[in-house]
């Protein structure tokens, strides 16, 4: 056997763990996830509520992009804009900041700022550049918070941090009154009307107008309002009258208000006051006048131009106005009646206000009894307008004066269109009983009468003859060279023709004068006439005598 050696195996270290060192590089991704999670929780928890707003019209907005403003901070940014289901509207969802979440509640308004133009107002001219956004009111705080919102279609009137109030007007006619028109007080714009309703069965609309402070304070329960919209034209004494409250009134319709002076100590006027609106300035003195006497009457014939509002005037001053006119059947008397309601103002006759109703009625019997009546009169011809007049009536017919259901009722006479239409009455009768026929007939008598003298045989024969003698004497001057004695014994013959064409003038003269008149121009001419012939028939027998006595004056001429 061999003496070798054994081998020997090599040393078999033990294994121990090695343990990794922290790499610093680690840092870098747990601080972005750090910073990403602090971000995340930070965005989430300052992130506002989601809201949605349902438009009529997605008009100018854009999704991530339309801002939501307040006092032109921005306060929220449109997320995303959808239709609605039945693709009427758009739903346009707006996240909103958290610090406006309290006040997202049942008050809120919310409205898209466009560039508008409109007769009482501009607005929205910076959206032209910067583009549309939506603008936002919180309303009063206090509401019920809220997610879904009704958009509005135009900018509100009033912002809920703009100090007034909010009255209600009541009146029969709009006229030029619209959303946004100017409410006045002594012509400065101190609100405007917010809305109206839609006009009620009996034709009543209601408007709801905005007074800022501190204007608002100066209004009573007895205030006045009344309508300016557009141009009001008159006639009156001076001529033509036209008035405009402004051109913004006359262009969008305007309402003007005052507060009688015996009221300005009055308190102001509660919440729920109500106002008549009134169509002009007179008609507001006049029916809101606490101290106004009522009185009726009955009027007789047409009263057409008369209406509510009409003057009621005493010695062409204005004292009241028509409160009423209506058509009503008298069973007594068997025919239509027109009850006309009528309201003075003692201030306008310097009658003491606040008498009581038996002062009132002494003092309408004494002026009765005096002759003072009521009647209906023309205001204006141009337009046909009628006033109610109280003037003294003289040989008035008898009256008396009656209470009617706790109204003083007035009488009255016919008015001055019942005065016209009997002085046409009259001048027609007159006409019917003046003798037209028997004029006529006399008339024809007499022509016929002239066209037989003109006519008739003694005219012709006088023309005859006087044509025949002024023959004659032409012959005359044609002869008288051919000798001198023919010439003398002819001129007797030619006289005497010459007398019996004067005589037969005459004759035909009367005749005429009977036919024609002694004054007509006929008879003037045909007198000249005669007389002509007159003259020349005295001349020639003058020359017949003279060359009788002294024939050689032919020859020699005429002697002393």
């Amino acid at each position: 056997m061999s003496n070798a050696e054994p081998e020997i195996s090599p040393e078999i270290t033990e294994a121990k763990p090695h343990r990794r060192r922290f790499s610093w590089i680690w840092l870098i991704p747990i601080a972005a996830a750090a910073v990403a999670a602090y971000l995340g929780y930070s965005t989430f928890s300052t992130r506002g509520p989601l809201v949605t707003i349902r438009f009529s019209s997605a008009d100018g907005l854009t999704a991530g992009q339309t801002q939501v403003r307040y006092k032109s901070v921005n306060i929220g940014t449109v997320d995303s804009i959808a239709l609605t289901d039945d693709l009427a509207r758009v739903n346009v969802r707006i996240r909103m900041q958290k610090d406006v979440e309290d006040r997202l509640t049942a008050n809120a308004r919310f409205w898209v700022v466009r560039p508008r133009l409109t007769a009482s107002n501009v607005s929205g001219l910076e959206t032209i550049v910067s583009g549309a956004y939506i603008e936002f009111d919180p309303g009063a705080p206090g509401g019920e918070k809220k997610r879904a919102f009704r958009g509005l279609d135009d900018p509100p009137g009033v912002r809920s941090d703009e100090p007034g109030r909010v009255f209600t007007l009541h009146t029969h006619r709009l006229g030029a009154l619209d959303r946004g028109s100017v409410v006045f007080f002594r012509d400065v714009a101190v609100g405007e009307v917010l809305s109206y309703d839609p006009p009620a069965l009996d034709g009543m609309v209601t408007l709801r107008a905005f007074i800022r402070s501190p204007y608002e304070g100066y209004l009573r329960k007895g205030s006045r309002f009344w309508n300016t919209s557009g141009v009001s034209v008159g006639f009156g004494p001076n001529g033509v009258k036209v008035e405009v409250a402004s051109l913004r009134a006359a262009l969008a319709g305007g309402i003007a208000f005052d507060t009688p002076p015996e009221l300005r100590n009055q308190p102001t006027a509660p919440d729920d006051v109500v106002y008549n609106l009134y169509d002009n300035q007179e008609a507001a003195i006049t029916a809101t006048s606490a101290d106004r006497l009522e009185f009726l009457t009955y009027l007789d014939g047409s009263v057409s131009g008369l209406a509510e509002g009409s003057p009621v005037e005493m010695r062409g001053i204005r004292i009241g106005n028509v409160q009423k006119v209506e058509l009503a059947y008298d069973r007594q008397s068997d025919r239509f009646v027109v009850p006309v309601r009528i309201a003075i103002e003692p201030r306008n006759i310097a009658f003491p206000d606040g008498r009581p109703q038996e002062e009132v009625l002494a003092a309408a019997t004494r002026l009765v009894r005096e002759g003072f009546r009521l009647q209906l009169r023309s205001g204006n011809l141009l337009t046909g307008q009628k006033v109610i007049s109280l003037d003294l009536v003289p040989d008035a017919p008898p009256a008396e004066v009656r209470i009617e259901n706790g109204t003083i009722v007035l009488p009255s006479v016919g008015g001055d269109s019942d005065n016209i239409m009997a002085a046409v009455g009259a001048m027609a009768g007159k006409l019917e009983r003046f003798p037209l026929d028997e004029i006529g007939q006399n008339l024809n008598a007499a022509l016929a009468s002239v066209n037989g003298v003109v006519g008739g045989p003694e005219l012709k024969d006088a023309l005859g003859s006087l044509s025949g003698a002024l023959g004659q004497v032409q012959e005359l001057v044609r002869k008288a060279d051919g000798g001198i004695t023919p010439l003398l014994r002819r001129l007797p013959e030619i006289a005497n023709n010459l007398d019996q064409a004067v005589r037969r003038a005459n004759t035909a003269v009367g005749s005429i004068e009977r036919g024609y008149g002694g004054d007509s121009s006929f008879n003037r001419q045909l007198d000249r006439t005669l007389q002509q012939v007159t003259d020349a028939a005295r001349s020639i027998r003058l020359l017949a005598d003279l060359l009788g006595r002294h024939p050689e004056a032919l020859i020699r001429g005429r002697t002393e």
